[in-house]
C-alpha cells in the first residue's frame, strides 16, 4: 500500500472511530461538514492542480498510487478530507471537553490584527515567490473575512490549532521528509522562503491554518443557518 495512502487511512481513522463519542456527537455534525469539505476541495484543489503544473510542488511516484486526476494523486484529494475531518474533530473535542480553553475576545482581536497586518507584509515583500505570497495573502484575507463575519470562531481557533498543529506536524512532516529517505512530496525552494521547520515549508502551516479554519468557518455557518431555519418554523 502506497505510503500517502497509508497516512491518510491513518489521519482519518481514529478520529472517525471516536466520532460516536457520547460527549461529543460528531457525528451528528457531518450534514455541516460534509458540504464544507466539498467547498473547500474545490478551492484547494484548483490552488493545487495549478501550483502542481507550475513546477511550485509535486508528488513523488515513489509514495503514491498511479491513480491521477487533474494530474493529481488520488492521495491528494484525500488529503483534503482526511485532515479537515481529523482536525475539525479534534476542535469539536476540545471544545466539548475544555470549553473555557480560547482567548477572550480582546486577545483574539488583538492576534487577528496582528496576524493580518504580518501576513500581508510578509505577502507583498516576497510577492516574486509565488506560495509565499499567494498562501500568506489567503490567510490573511481568511483572517479577515471570518474576523467580520463570526470573530467568536477565532477565539476558540486559534488556541485549538495550536494543539492541531502536533498531529499536523507529524502528518506534515512525513509527507515533506521526516523518517523516511526521500518525499511524498517536494518543494520548489525558489517559490517560498526557503524556511525549514524540519522538514516543514514554514508556508505549511499557514496552508494548513487556512485550510482548517475554512472548513471550521464554513461548517459553523452552515449549522447556524439550519439552527435558524428550525427556530424560525
Amino acid at each position: 500500500m502506497p505510503l500517502y495512502l497509508i497516512i491518510n487511512i491513518a489521519s482519518i481513522s481514529i478520529p472517525l472511530l471516536f466520532s460516536f463519542d457520547k460527549r461529543v456527537h460528531f457525528y451528528r455534525f457531518w450534514r455541516y461538514l460534509f458540504p464544507s469539505l466539498l467547498i473547500s476541495m474545490v478551492l484547494f484543489i484548483s490552488w493545487d492542480v495549478i501550483f502542481t503544473a507550475e513546477g511550485i510542488w509535486g508528488f513523488n511516484e515513489q509514495y503514491h498510487s498511479h491513480i491521477k486526476l487533474l494530474g493529481l494523486p488520488l492521495e491528494e484529494f484525500l488529503f483534503f478530507i482526511t485532515v479537515p475531518y481529523a482536525s475539525i474533530f479534534s476542535i469539536y473535542v476540545l471544545r466539548s471537553y475544555f470549553p473555557k480553553f480560547r482567548l477572550s475576545a480582546s486577545q483574539a482581536r488583538i492576534v487577528s490584527m496582528v496576524l493580518i497586518v504580518a501576513l500581508l507584509a510578509i505577502a507583498v515583500f516576497n510577492i516574486r515567490k509565488a506560495y509565499t505570497s499567494l498562501n500568506f495573502m489567503v490567510a490573511a484575507l481568511l483572517i479577515g473575512w471570518v474576523w467580520m463575519k463570526n470573530p467568536e470562531i477565532l477565539r476558540g481557533f486559534y488556541v485549538h490549532f495550536l494543539v492541531i498543529l502536533i498531529p499536523f506536524g507529524i502528518v506534515n512532516g512525513i509527507l515533506t521528509g521526516s523518517f523516511i529517505e526521500g518525499q511524498v512530496v517536494w518543494y520548489n525552494d525558489l517559490e517560498n522562503l526557503g524556511i525549514r521547520l524540519g522538514t516543514i515549508p514554514v508556508e505549511d502551516v499557514f496552508y494548513g491554518f487556512s485550510l482548517i479554519l475554512l472548513n471550521y468557518f464554513l461548517m459553523e455557518g452552515f449549522q447556524k443557518r439550519s439552527q435558524a431555519r428550525k427556530s424560525g418554523s
